[in-house]
């Protein structure tokens, strides 16, 4: 109890609202004329932190994105050093606007809330500044998603962490987070979680990133580099790339996914390697890196591992890769991200039974398939979105074929055991259109 009670000392102790209150100012500047500005952050800090940033001297060319600005010293540096500037936070400080003013600055002000981003129509940013920011929003996993969609390249995130001395101690234990319900950190209403430096680590590589680099932790405070591409790709052939399998939806098996929701890829992949384990792996979509959750092998020794989506894909085809740390990249596939079915009509040419190939005839002995040809199926087609029933029976789809010259599909549906025998009627449906109706004799 008396350590409980410590704990929950030091955190109040965590409160900066004096310094605040006395200067007016949470940074600090120096005016173009020299004159200072000093807030509770000295000027010599905020110089230091910008400087360990990993990203180049020169921004001309680079959109930075601020979130959290508050007086706004960060915006205004990467300003500086040529950078076109956004800086968001949720409400309008005058501080801002009177230094805005002062520097005759063109960093474009928002008033928004880091939920508000991905609807706010910003775009995307070569570099996203996410300092102080963490530890005061309700959804933290989610408000990192949102940061890692607006990003292209790299997100700095500087939080308050509960272990940033002693992380070490620790490395192999299961990350935790403290939840402040009231004004536990700092006397802040503001204020909900604190993370240990291995929840932050986890948190952002949950998120989306590929690569998450600890920069800095001290005391109650940590700060990460989180990239949304991996290293370069090893000078030289190097060891021989996975071989590419297929890459589907964990969910669904098909090919389609959708940003809304909590989708999973699933790549089934050969490699001569005896074994393989997740943090070698480096999946692309779309050139955004996502590390693997898991990695194994199957009894017939394909290695299969799944991976995030990565936030911030737009819609359309996408292409996939996949490689080893010391390998290059291999055979490409394509995904589709966000996209409709467009369906006008389809049309059955054909059903047979799928291993003796007898037409319009299934045997449901054999524990086999029934073959359809179809046309007027859309590119994006999956085994998740093409429905075949025979009679009222829903069948579950193994194969979709390629389209042949005429633009005809064929379809694997496996047969149920329990499949009324007699004269029945096969149906293909996709995207809410139905083909007609094909006569079919189940034996």
């Amino acid at each position: 109890m008396a350590i409980d009670e410590a704990v929950r000392e030091a955190r109040k102790r965590l409160d900066r609202s004096k310094e605040y209150r006395e200067t007016g100012w949470y940074h600090s500047f120096e005016l173009p004329d020299g004159t200072p500005i000093q807030g509770a952050m000295s000027l010599a800090h905020q110089i230091q932190r910008y400087a360990s940033f990993p990203m180049p001297d020169d921004l001309r060319g680079k959109r930075v994105l601020d979130i959290g600005a508050y007086d706004g010293w960060f915006s205004f540096e990467a300003e500086r050093h040529g950078a076109a500037v956004t800086a968001v936070d949720c409400v309008e400080l005058p501080t801002f606007l009177e230094i805005q003013r002062k520097l005759a600055s063109r960093v474009d002000y928002r008033i928004l809330d880091v939920y508000q981003l991905p609807a706010a129509g910003l775009g995307r940013f070569d570099i996203v500044f996410f300092l102080g920011v963490l530890y005061h929003v309700k959804h933290p996993l989610l408000a990192l998603e949102i940061v890692c969609g607006l990003a292209t390249g790299l997100v700095i995130v500087d939080s308050f962490v509960t272990d940033g001395d002693i992380w070490q101690e620790h490395t192999q234990d299961i990350p935790t987070m403290e939840f402040y319900e009231t004004d536990e950190l700092g006397n802040g209403l503001d204020n909900w979680v604190g993370p240990t430096v291995g929840c932050l680590l986890a948190l952002c590589r949950a998120a989306g990133f590929a690569r998450v680099e600890l920069l800095r932790a001290v005391g109650f405070n940590a700060v990460v580099a989180c990239f949304r591409q991996w290293e370069p790709e090893p000078e030289g052939a190097g060891q021989e790339p996975p071989e590419l399998l297929d890459v589907l939806n964990a969910w669904t098996f098909g090919l389609n996914f959708l940003t809304a929701k909590d989708e999973f890829i699933s790549c089934w992949f050969r490699t001569p390697q005896a074994s393989v384990n997740r943090g070698e792996l480096r999946l692309e979509v779309d050139g955004f890196g996502v590390p693997a959750l898991f990695a194994r092998r199957d009894e017939h020794g394909v290695w299969v591992a799944n991976f995030r989506l990565p936030p911030g894909l737009s819609s359309g085809w996408k292409n996939v890769r996949l490689r080893f740390a010391d390998s290059r990249f291999g055979k490409t596939f394509r995904i589709a991200v966000d996209m409709p079915l467009q369906v006008e009509r389809l049309t059955l040419h054909g059903v047979c039974d799928g291993i003796a190939w007898i037409p319009d005839e299934v045997r449901i002995s054999d524990g086999g398939y029934a073959s359809g040809w179809v046309s007027g199926l859309p590119e994006n087609c999956d085994r998740g979105n093409v429905h075949v029933t025979v009679g009222d029976k829903c069948l579950r789809v193994e194969h979709i074929g390629v389209p042949d010259a005429a633009g005809r599909r064929q379809i694997n549906a496996a047969l149920p055991p329990d499949l009324r025998k007699g004269e029945q009627l096969f149906t293909v449906e996709c995207g809410g259109v139905s083909s007609q109706s094909w006569p079919l004799t189940v034996v």
